[in-house]
């Protein structure tokens, strides 16, 4: 309990960092179809653009968090995390200044080259961070506080986002991502390694230690090694099968969330004519019982049943989920399939758990990174699979009469997940 009490000041940064994120996903469906498509419920150029961002930023992400992650291992996880943290700021703080067409695309070129490099960092590196500073044992229950964390900050952005005007969402979103980069800067303590292995500052204050190798700087040696992400990922990879199959989970789970998160909202506003307050009481349900099962649910079952039993039951409410939302019937089908974040919440912090005991101490910025990178992959392949489909079957040109069919299809692949989890085999923690 002293250890969790220790994270305080890194669970308010991440409060804070999701809280400004969060707020504005409610709000962007719409302006991005006031901008694109004024006056229309169905617009294939925006879910076009959408998947077309998603992919780019997947790119980005694939090579990025393993390099940031191995990075933190060597210069600490602070360093590191300071820079998303203030570079999310720019594209909400565009759209705080206007929303008209023309900074919509300013917007949208930023939020893809920024993201590039910072979506998924924060919380993979949170997640190292958490790991360096709570034993195996209470891992599990650590990274389900750190999730639910993210699910309270989730439900108080979106209920803002629900009771304030859109220009005022942007610019309370960016007021708060500031002092959420503020905050981190001057309480967030550097996680520090109890080992002889030092992080290595990237601004020494000493003298740079020479190496007598070719004389060269053995700080250059750190970041050429760092830049060898794909050879971590491989060694990642091969060193632990039940790493390999958490992987295979962790890929297919993804493809599925960000092929619903593509198409979800544009599907609900075709559909049910859905705008920004709904998508807001949407999410508060989703985030309200996500948060409930993971700061009072998870700490409790993760000790009974196991991560490897919790992920499975996480992953068939995913599909439950999905499915009910491809046949929605009524507009009120939508709420009742949010209720199913109670359960399906478990999967992200049960895999992420499960990584983290299968490699060393030094080991977890690393992994975190390739977990993080293989979910870039899924970020790259579902919006180019999920988006055409989910734009002709929302248009006229529709085969058959089925506007859900996407997201049915997106079913199947958190299937696929929820089959391959009931195979893992998660072996004694390598560090025991």
């Amino acid at each position: 309990m002293d250890k969790l009490n220790g994270l305080s000041h890194l669970f308010m940064t991440m409060f804070l960092h999701n809280f400004a994120v969060f707020m504005v996903v409610p709000a962007i469906t719409d302006v991005t179809m006031t901008a694109l498509c004024p006056g229309q419920d169905e617009c294939s150029l925006a879910i076009y653009l959408t998947g077309f961002q998603q992919a780019m930023i997947g790119v980005g992400t694939l090579v990025m968090m393993p390099l940031l992650g191995n990075l933190s291992d060597k210069y600490g996880r602070k360093a590191i995390l300071t820079v998303p943290m203030t570079l999310t700021i720019i594209p909400i703080g565009i759209l705080a200044y206007s929303r008209t067409k023309k900074f919509f695309y300013v917007y949208y070129v930023f939020k893809i080259l920024i993201s590039m490099v910072c979506e998924g960092s924060v919380p993979c590196l949170a997640l190292a961070y958490v790991a360096d500073n709570i034993p195996e044992s209470g891992r599990s229950t650590a990274f389900g506080i750190l999730s639910g964390i993210g699910s309270a900050a989730f439900v108080c952005g979106t209920l803002s986002a629900r009771f304030l005007s859109t220009a005022l969402t942007f610019q309370v979103s960016t007021l708060i991502a500031v002092i959420g980069a503020v905050y981190m800067k001057f309480f967030l303590q550097d996680s520090i390694i109890d080992d002889k292995h030092l992080y290595t500052p990237i601004i020494s204050q000493g003298k740079p230690t020479i190496s007598k190798v070719n004389g060269k700087l053995e700080s250059n040696k750190h970041v050429f090694k760092a830049l060898h992400f794909l050879k971590d990922l491989t060694s990642i990879l091969n060193s632990s099968l039940t790493i390999t199959q958490a992987a295979i989970v962790a890929f297919f789970s993804n493809l599925a969330d960000v092929g619903l998160h593509g198409s979800m909202m544009y599907f609900l506003k075709a559909r049910f004519h859905f705008d920004k307050n709904q998508f807001a009481d949407l999410m508060v349900i989703s985030g309200i019982a996500g948060t409930v099962s993971q700061l009072l649910l998870m700490p409790i079952l993760a000790p009974i049943l196991g991560e490897a039993r919790l992920l499975s039951i996480g992953l068939f409410f995913h599909c439950i989920h999905m499915f009910l939302y491809s046949i929605a019937w009524s507009s009120l089908v939508p709420y009742a399939s949010a209720m199913f974040s109670i359960l399906f919440v478990f999967s992200q912090p049960c895999i992420r758990s499960i990584v983290s005991k299968q490699v060393g101490p030094h080991e977890q910025g690393k992994a975190q990174g390739c977990i993080s990178g293989i979910c870039s992959v899924a970020h790259i392949v579902s919006p180019l699979v999920f988006s055409p489909l989910t734009a002709l079957f929302l248009s006229e040109k529709a085969p058959f009469d089925f506007p859900g069919f996407s997201i049915m299809c997106i079913g199947f692949a958190s299937m696929i997940s929820f089959v391959q989890s009931m195979m893992l085999r998660v072996v004694p923690p390598i560090s025991s």
